[in-house]
C-alpha cells in the first residue's frame, strides 16, 4: 500500500498510509472531523445541487447541473473516502465508496470516455473546448481518486473506471492537445506507478512538453492563465494562475523523477524557489490577483488583495512534498509546515462544514457567512459555486499522515509534528508534542533493531541551532527530545514589496499571528496603530501607539496630518488560523510600524 504519491526514484521514501497515526493533537482533531462531519457536508451540498445526479442520468440530461468541473468534486470526494477509509483510526465508508463506483461506472461510455456535461445530447461536444471545458482536468482527478482505491483496497471497481479512461485518453490525445487547467499529468504519472503501464507516463510527458508555445486560444487573462506562454523547462519563476501552475509544477516532478530527467527537475526547483523568494505570502499563500486568480509579479503581494487560494495551499503542499521525496533537502518540509498552518488551518471551519476559498491577509471591512457564495472572498461559507477547496483539502488532510514522515535506508525522518505512533525504518516510535502551540518534540522508541538507525527531525529555519539528528543503536523505551524555541519574533518584508513598506508582522514558531478588531477595546482601529518593533513582541500582544488621522478635504497634504496620541497600547494578537471564528470582524497580519506613517 503506498499514499497520494508514491515515487519508483528519490532520495526519501514516503511511507505508507496505515504506518502511520495520528492519535490527536492539532491535526489528529482536524483528520476526526474531516472524516465524519466534512466529508457528509460535502456529500449533501453534491447531492443538494445535482453533482450526483448528473452521474445518475447519463443519457439525454442536456441540462447538465452545476460548473463544467463539478465532476471533479464527486472524484475528489471519492479520493477523501479511500484514504479516511484506511487511515489507521479513519472511519470506513464502504457503502458510499460502492455506491459511488457503481454511479461513476454507469456514466463511463463504451469508449471510456467520461465526463456529464459533454458529449450528450443537446450537450457540447468532446473536447470542444481545450482551453476551459476542463475535461481532461476532471479525468486526472477521476484517476486520482482511482489510484487511492486501488492503495487502499476502499473502492473495488473504480481503478477499473480509471484505466478505461486513462487508455481512452492516450488514443484521444496520442498526436495533440492538452487541457487548460493542468492535472492530468501527475495523475497519469501516479496511475502508472500503480499499473506499470508506460504509455500512461510517456502521456503525461507529452502533455507537459506541449505546453508553452502559445497553442491554445488566445485569451483575455494571455497564454501564461492555462500555463501555455513558455515551456515549463525553459520557464524561470511561477506565473498565471496559481492553482495551475503548482500542479503542473508537481506533474513535472513526477515525469522528471520517473523518466530520470533530473534538468527538468532542478528547472521546477528553481521556479519554485524564485516564487517562495519573491511572488508568495507569508503565510505560504499563493496568489495576488482575484480577477484571474493569478500571481502577481515579482513582490506584487497586497495584504489587502491577497487571493491565495486555499486549493493552490493544497497545490503546495503536493508540490513541496514531491521535491522533499526527490531530493532529500529538509527545506522544503518548512513551507508545508508553514501552508498547512497558516492556509489549510485558516480555510476550514471549526466544525468542519464552511470554509475560506481564498485566504486575505487584511480585511478591511467585517464579511458575514453566507449559505451558498457564488465564489472569492469574504467569510467562511458552507459552499460556493466553485467548491474545489473543501474537497481538496478533505483529501488532503485524509492522508495527512503520509506527508508528515520519511524513510530511507537508514532510517526515519520527521518532516512534520503531531502525535503519532510511526512505523518506518525499521523501527517503532511514539511522538508526543504540543505543537505548534509548544515547541517540544518527544519521540519514545517502542522498537528498533540492535544495528545503527537515524532517527532525524526537521529543524525548521527559524529554530537553527537544535540538534535534529540522532544515530545510534536505540534502545527500547528510549527518548528523543527537540526543543524549538517558541518566543514571539517580529517579522519584516522585503523592501521592494511596496504594499507592506513600513510594516511588520508577528510569527510564533510556524504560526503567524494577526491582529482582529474583536479583541480591541472599542476605541481602537487597526488602521489607526503603530506598533513598536523596539519592543520585543509577546505571545499575545504587541506594544502600539494610537495615531489620530485630521479629516481633510483632500486625502493628499504636503505634511503630516495625523496625530500621535502618547498614551501606549497593547494590540491583542491570536494565531492567524483562528480569525474570523467568532463573528463578522476586521482583521490584518501586517501592522504599520511607528516608523512609518504607513496605514
Amino acid at each position: 500500500m503506498n499514499g497520494p504519491v508514491a515515487p519508483t526514484r528519490g532520495v526519501l521514501r514516503p511511507i505508507d498510509p496505515q504506518r502511520v497515526r495520528l492519535t490527536g493533537g492539532f491535526w489528529g482533531r482536524r483528520q476526526a472531523i474531516n472524516g465524519t462531519a466534512t466529508m457528509a457536508h460535502s456529500r449533501a451540498w453534491q447531492d443538494r445541487l445535482g453533482w450526483t445526479t448528473n452521474f445518475r442520468e447519463p443519457n439525454g440530461n442536456a441540462d447538465s447541473r452545476g460548473r463544467e468541473f463539478s465532476d471533479s468534486e464527486v472524484y475528489k470526494r471519492a479520493e477523501a473516502l479511500c484514504w479516511e477509509s484506511a487511515r489507521p483510526g479513519g472511519i470506513r465508508h464502504d457503502d458510499e465508496l460502492a455506491e459511488l463506483v457503481e454511479l461513476i461506472g454507469a456514466a463511463q461510455d463504451a469508449d471510456g470516455y467520461l465526463h456529464t456535461a459533454y458529449g450528450r445530447p443537446g450537450q457540447p461536444q468532446r473536447y470542444g473546448d481545450l482551453s476551459f471545458g476542463h475535461e481532461l482536468y476532471c479525468a486526472g482527478h477521476l484517476l486520482q481518486a482511482s489510484v487511492a482505491a486501488a492503495r487502499t483496497g476502499a473502492a473495488p471497481g473504480l481503478l477499473d473506471i480509471g484505466v478505461r479512461l486513462a487508455d481512452h485518453i492516450c488514443v484521444a490525445f496520442a498526436d495533440e492537445g492538452f487541457c487548460g487547467h493542468p492535472e492530468v499529468e501527475t495523475a497519469l504519472v501516479e496511475l502508472y506507478r500503480v499499473t506499470g503501464e508506460r504509455r500512461y507516463l510517456d502521456q503525461a510527458a507529452a502533455f507537459l512538453f506541449r505546453r508553452g508555445r502559445q497553442t491554445l486560444p488566445e485569451h483575455e487573462f494571455g497564454w501564461p492563465y492555462f500555463q501555455d506562454a513558455v515551456p515549463v523547462r525553459t520557464g524561470e519563476v511561477f506565473g498565471g494562475h496559481a492553482v495551475r501552475a503548482i500542479y503542473l509544477a508537481a506533474g513535472a516532478v513526477d515525469v522528471a523523477v520517473e523518466t530520470g530527467d533530473d534538468e527538468l527537475l532542478e528547472a521546477v526547483a528553481r521556479q519554485f524557489d524564485r516564487t517562495l523568494a519573491r511572488r508568495t505570502h507569508l503565510t505560504g499563500g499563493m496568489g495576488s490577483r482575484h480577477l484571474d486568480e493569478s500571481f502577481g509579479e515579482d513582490f506584487v503581494l497586497p495584504p489587502d488583495r491577497a487571493y491565495s487560494e486555499t486549493c493552490a495551499g493544497v497545490a503546495t503542499v503536493m508540490l513541496a512534498q514531491r521535491l522533499l521525496l526527490a531530493t532529500g533537502e529538509t527545506r522544503y518540509g518548512d513551507i508545508v509546515d508553514r501552508v498547512l498552518h497558516n492556509v489549510i488551518a485558516t480555510s476550514i471551519g471549526d466544525d468542519g462544514r464552511s470554509f475560506f476559498y481564498a485566504n486575505t491577509l487584511h480585511q478591511r471591512t467585517p464579511a458575514q457567512a453566507t449559505g451558498l457564495k457564488k465564489f472569492s472572498g469574504g467569510a467562511r461559507a458552507p459552499w460556493f459555486e466553485v467548491s474545489c477547496c473543501l474537497n481538496n483539502m478533505a483529501r488532503l488532510i485524509a492522508s495527512l499522515g503520509t506527508y508528515f514522515v520519511t524513510e530511507d535506508s537508514g532510517g526515519v525522518q520527521l518532516h512534520q509534528f503531531a502525535p503519532m505512533r510511526i512505523e518506518a525504518g525499521g523501527m517503532v516510535l511514539d511522538v508526543d508534542t504540543g505543537y505548534p502551540e509548544k515547541g517540544t518534540v518527544t519521540v519514545t522508541v517502542v522498537e528498533a533493531p540492535d544495528t545503527p538507525r537515524t532517527i532525524t527531525l526537521r529543524v525548521p529555519a527559524w529554530a537553527a541551532g537544535a540538534n535534529g539528528v540522532h544515530r545510534k543503536v536505540f534502545d527500547k523505551g528510549e527518548r528523543i527530545r527537540l526543543d524549538l524555541p517558541m518566543r514571539p519574533r517580529w517579522t519584516f518584508p522585503d523592501p521592494r514589496v511596496d504594499a507592506l513598506r513600513g510594516c511588520a508582522a508577528v510569527e510564533v514558531g510556524p504560526v503567524v499571528m494577526c491582529a482582529e478588531s474583536i479583541d480591541q477595546d472599542d476605541d481602537i482601529r487597526l488602521d489607526e496603530i503603530q506598533v513598536d518593533t523596539s519592543i520585543a513582541p509577546e505571545a499575545g500582544a504587541v506594544k502600539a501607539r494610537r495615531i489620530t488621522p485630521a479629516e481633510q478635504s483632500w486625502p493628499y497634504q504636503s505634511h503630516r496630518t495625523t496625530t500621535e496620541r502618547p498614551d501606549p497600547v497593547v494590540v491583542p494578537l491570536l494565531p492567524y488560523h483562528r480569525w474570523a471564528r467568532r463573528g463578522p470582524s476586521t482583521m490584518r497580519i501586517w501592522l504599520p510600524s511607528e516608523r512609518s506613517n504607513t496605514i
